[in-house]
């Protein structure tokens, strides 16, 4: 997927895994400036949350950043933060009871920001489910997943360029779930 990112700054903030290291070059590669680390002088910011489910995981830190970043990205007038967050966010999984609250908080503190930061600055999230070579989820969802297979971490970053995209001006306040049709319900034949 091909979007104009010429001139842009990218900021990726949080944990550096598989799918932020591709976001990364992906958003490079359409033409972005992209570099690791809270600067609040970005355009768009990726807040990269972990996709290991640990359950001792606290997003405070990082839904601060986002906050703080939203604030500098009003007084400019525009911008766009991204989450990155696994799908347990949106719905809980019974192997990783304790990571849902967490990563639920991610989303509920990502669609007030979008509240608070419209019309300038658009917040959304992607949340990935089971993406294959152990990049995001938990290999027990895959049997559950309707599409029957492990994602691919291109298909988790076309998701990310469409929020991304500044041909994308209504989108805010939104998970998009990448994850197979997980999401969707119980996906296994009893």
């Amino acid at each position: 997927m091909r979007i104009d990112l010429e001139g842009g700054r990218v900021v990726i903030g949080g944990f550096r895994h598989a799918l932020a290291e591709a976001a990364a070059a992906a958003l490079a590669q359409n033409g972005a400036t992209v570099a690791f680390g809270g600067e609040s002088e970005a355009d768009i910011l990726v807040v990269a949350h972990p996709l290991d489910l640990d359950a001792a995981y606290r997003p405070d830190e990082l839904i601060a950043l986002a906050e703080t970043a939203a604030d500098a990205m009003m007084a400019r007038g525009r911008g766009r933060i991204l989450h990155l967050v696994p799908a347990v966010a949106v719905l809980a999984m019974r192997r990783h009871a304790a990571a849902g609250p967490a990563l639920a908080a991610v989303v509920a503190a990502m669609r007030g920001l979008a509240m608070r930061a419209a019309p300038t600055v658009l917040v959304n999230a992607l949340a990935t489910g089971w993406i294959g070579d152990g990049a995001s989820g938990d290999p027990a969802m895959g049997t559950h997943v309707p599409l029957g297979r492990p994602g691919r971490i291109e298909e988790a970053i076309a998701g990310l360029l469409f929020l991304a995209d500044p041909m994308n001006t209504y989108t805010t306040g939104q998970v998009l779930a990448v994850d197979g049709g997980w999401t969707a319900g119980y996906g296994r034949d009893f």
